[in-house]
């Protein structure tokens, strides 16, 4: 194979296996199979493009292959006229959702199937990554940071979960968007978390990750351009991600947001992302990816407009509130009022469970006790943060600042 025919293969693939696989389990009503033919689709493609060439419509060649390819399947099932009558059953059930204009892309029905709220929440990442994204299960294992076997186990898990309790592969109907629409943020944002800063391993930025998420926010926000939550959820990876190059140095340690060099940021996210806040937060009551976009935007002005951010964080207490928003929203107080007024806030959590696994806590504690110059109580909690972080990145730079406030 030469290696242009290599490039589109792995380019048509990227591109068109999520619409695939959705189609196919539209019309089969089986992931396993869906799956199945899709792989052997692509393989007959490895097989017959170099020496064919690529066909003008590769993403009809690969259908019309992976659909011959189940049917040849069925009718080796002796029970394939049942299963077929069955199929028929729950695609009728399931029809097409009401909504104004044709359905653009079948990966919109895959995206809440995945995320279905029947489905453990750590499940739903695991079936994004691995059936929209297009992650290997080994590639799905390491994002995970457990091994292939489990991960293999999980999904399988998974899928039988969806097949026994009749999960329908279709979009809901418009009035059930605002309950399920916010488990497909959630498993999106995610991954996107964790690509922004890994909870284990020798990176800060897991990169793959954070693009995957992000292509995968592009996907939602053209098949749903009117849920002002996706435009919402699209502008604050856009907006975060942009700061990707100057959240590490040269030795990929870690680099804090005041000390970060804001030449580096990527001034076309931001220039993309910054109105997508405004559609977010117009046309009614803000959501909760609104507000932090907008706060991420704050985030990436010089110098950065703390005031605001304090107020923000506020909004957001309101819509979501949680001792992690209240952790940094006392951050940015500490940034508009100083370090004292931050503490002060911070350690009217010190009792909340939710925090005791979180290194971000105590590390947070000890910046701003390191500030006040207090360096005893600063270093028993940076070491309180070390035991809890994992990223070596991270470990590196609270080793730092431990060495600091004990030299």
């Amino acid at each position: 194979m030469t290696g242009d025919v290599n490039a589109s293969v792995e380019a048509i693939f990227r591109e068109e296996r999520g619409r695939l696989l959705a189609a196919l389990v539209r019309r089969f009503g089986d992931l396993d199979l869906a799956e199945e033919v899709t792989s052997e689709a692509i393989e007959a493609a490895l097989l017959h493009w170099p020496a064919d060439g690529v066909p003008a419509s590769p993403g009809a060649w690969l259908m019309t292959t992976a659909r011959r390819r189940a049917v040849d399947r069925l009718r080796r099932d002796k029970t394939y006229a049942a299963r077929l009558a069955l199929l028929q059953v729950e695609a009728d059930r399931s029809g097409p959702p009401v909504f104004e204009g044709a359905l653009p892309d079948e990966r919109l029905r895959l995206f809440f199937t995945c995320a279905h709220p029947a489905l453990p929440e750590a499940d739903r990442g695991a079936l994004t990554l691995r059936y929209l994204a297009g992650l290997t299960t080994a590639e799905v294992a390491r994002a995970y940071l457990v091994p292939v076997e489990t991960m293999a186990k999980r999904l399988v898990r998974a899928k039988k979960k969806i097949s026994l309790a009749r999960i329908p592969f279709r979009v809901p109907e418009p009035h059930e968007l605002p309950s399920r629409l916010p488990g497909v943020l959630q498993a999106i944002y995610s991954i996107f978390t964790e690509g922004y800063a890994a909870s284990a391993g020798p990176d800060l930025v897991r990169h793959d990750l954070a693009e995957e998420a992000l292509r995968l926010a592009r996907i939602l926000h053209r098949l749903l351009p009117g849920e002002r939550e996706v435009t919402g959820l699209l502008a604050l990876l856009l907006l975060t991600h942009a700061r990707r190059a100057a959240r590490t140095g040269p030795d990929g340690g870690l680099v804090l947001l005041e000390d970060q060099d804001r030449s580096l940021y990527d001034r076309a996210m931001i220039e993309e992302g910054e109105p997508l806040v405004v559609t977010a937060l117009t046309g009614g009551p803000p959501g909760p990816y609104g507000v932090q976009a907008a706060i991420a935007a704050l985030h990436d002005e010089e110098p950065a407009d703390w005031p605001q951010i304090v107020g923000l964080y506020d909004v957001l207490r309101s819509l979501t509130p949680s001792p992690v928003v209240d952790l940094n929203r006392a951050v940015a107080v500490a940034m508009r009022d100083g370090p004292e007024a931050g503490l002060a806030l911070l350690d009217a959590l010190a009792g909340e469970p939710r925090l005791r696994g979180l290194h971000v806590y105590p590390a947070a504690r000890g910046e701003l006790l390191r500030r006040l110059g207090r360096p005893a109580e600063a270093a028993e909690a940076f070491r309180a943060a070390l035991e809890l972080v994992g990223s070596e990145p991270e470990r590196r730079h609270l080793l730092a600042r431990l060495d600091d406030v004990t030299g």
